[in-house]
């Protein structure tokens, strides 16, 4: 029969509780590494869906506006206060419209370039 005292019983149960507690953290941790990257994956992936979609939505025709030139008018006197005069003018200039601009009010008529 195999007598063991008090302190060695202690210490190799002190033993086998540490090293099962280290394989148990181990395990935890390898655990919580393995979640925390399907995490990020499914969190990525997620991410691409969400671009495609919306890189789908902007995807479509974009209307694009003429540039337009404007050009003061020759025949326009005095300072402009009414688009509708200034574009009056200038159709008779052979523009298609105008509108009044600038610090100095003056009569611009429009064109697409």
């Amino acid at each position: 029969m195999v007598m063991l005292d008090h302190s060695s019983l202690s210490l190799s149960f002190s033993l086998s509780l540490s090293l099962s507690l280290s394989l148990s953290l181990s395990l935890s941790l390898d655990l919580k590494v393995k979640m925390k990257s399907s995490i990020m994956k499914l969190f990525a992936a997620l991410l691409l869906v969400v671009m495609c979609l919306l890189a789908n939505e902007m995807g479509g025709p974009i209307m694009v506006e003429a540039r337009t030139c404007l050009s003061q008018s020759r025949k326009f006197k005095g300072a402009c206060f009414s688009d509708n005069n200034c574009g009056n003018v200038c159709k008779s200039e052979g523009f298609p419209r105008g509108k009044c601009r600038g610090f100095r009010r003056r009569c611009f008529c429009v064109k697409h370039c």
